[in-house]
């Protein structure tokens, strides 16, 4: 072995027979080896590490929803006829989870070796195409026990890549048919050029129901041991819309931030504006005058922190709820997406605001008009 190279038990035994002659040298000596102690006997913490890397499914029983979609794509690997894929659908709803499981079903312990895995938010360019995928699909494959003896290469956010990338991929999908499979992942599937489309077998992800994404959170809560209330579930599906990593994501941030998960933590923790607030301000709106509820709903943002963008979003559904002409709530409903847009731009949330309040008074004069 090399002068450079030396085993750490040696390191470790050379330190713990190392002479010190000063008090202050002893009281770090006994201070590292206590340290070493406790850290060898602690057990390591459940809670360290993203939930959304660490509860990723591994296998494609453990996808949580979707079912009709994975059977088919597991029906496909187990018949060694999987085509081309294209998987499209907003983010967190299980697209690259399902694709890695599926490499993992193929090549056991040669998943490393037999995939290649790129985002194509950074890697989108017409080089990456030329380069890194062209060069992983024209290798040869050499598959000790797998099930497949092609390769697969992963485009993941396949929307973001460039038009002249996907043509060139285009011939490369062609070329390298019999030895390699490719899978696109993509949010946006109005984003990627017809040509490709029509190489790939496409399956749309929808966003989970909530008793998939309630299931999930449920086995995770169990595994690390959480305080949680019902409250705290409904609250996390909710503001989740459908996402399981955004779902996952905002548990363990509030579990973070209060030992005690309740929907008030949830809430307090994400910055979105409870439901009992939205309806105050909806109260407000449609029963105070213009000056007080503009003034309320201003006191109720800055006490709590709250964005008027929030607010629209959630106010929207109260909309819907309450009894109202449809032309009326049409009207409603084109102010708050105008008010959303501009919020967007860039505007000041105070004229927003004004306008938020115009929109309801009117409304509320509609309403008045269309009971006389």
């Amino acid at each position: 072995m090399g002068m450079g190279a030396e085993d750490p038990m040696d390191l470790d035994q050379a330190g713990s027979g190392m002479e010190i002659d000063t008090a202050e040298g002893l009281k770090v000596s006994a201070a590292l080896q206590y340290n070493k102690r406790n850290s060898a006997a602690a057990p390591p913490s459940k809670k360290t590490g993203p939930w959304v890397e660490k509860y990723r499914p591994t296998n494609l029983s453990d996808v949580a929803a979707h079912k009709d979609i994975v059977d088919t794509i597991d029906r496909l690997t187990s018949e060694n006829r999987l085509p081309h894929l294209l998987l499209y659908g907003p983010p967190g709803t299980g697209k690259t989870s399902t694709v890695l499981a599926v490499a993992r079903k193929l090549y056991g312990a040669q998943f490393q070796n037999m995939i290649l895995e790129l985002n194509a938010s950074d890697d989108r360019g017409i080089d990456v195409v030329r380069n890194q995928i062209q060069d992983f699909a024209s290798m040869q494959s050499i598959s000790f026990g797998a099930k497949l003896n092609v390769k697969l290469i992963i485009l993941d956010e396949a929307d973001a890549m460039t038009k002249d990338a996907q043509f060139s991929l285009r011939r490369i999908i062609e070329k390298y048919t019999r030895s390699t499979r490719f899978c696109l992942i993509c949010n946006y599937v109005s984003k990627i050029i017809p040509a490709l489309q029509s190489r790939c077998t496409r399956f749309r992800f929808a966003p989970l129901e909530p008793v998939h994404v309630t299931e999930r959170l449920r086995y995770v809560i169990t595994e690390e041991g959480l305080n949680v209330t019902e409250g705290g579930i409904k609250a996390v599906v909710k503001l989740a819309g459908g996402d399981m990593r955004k779902a996952l994501n905002i548990l363990q941030s509030t579990q973070m931030a209060s030992p005690h998960v309740t929907e008030e933590a949830v809430y307090l923790c994400t910055g979105n504006p409870m439901p009992k607030d939205v309806q105050a301000i909806c109260q407000w709106l449609l029963n105070d005058s213009f000056t007080t509820a503009y003034q309320n709903i201003q006191d109720m943002k800055t006490n709590k922190g709250l964005a008027l963008v929030d607010i629209v979003k959630e106010l929207l559904t109260f909309v819907f709820e309450i009894s109202m002409p449809p032309e009326v709530r049409a009207q409603v409903v084109e102010a708050l997406a105008d008010i959303e847009y501009r919020l967007a731009s860039g505007t000041s949330e105070k004229l927003q605001l004004g306008g938020l309040v115009s929109a309801f008074t009117h409304a509320r004069v509609a309403l008045v008009s269309a009971a006389q």
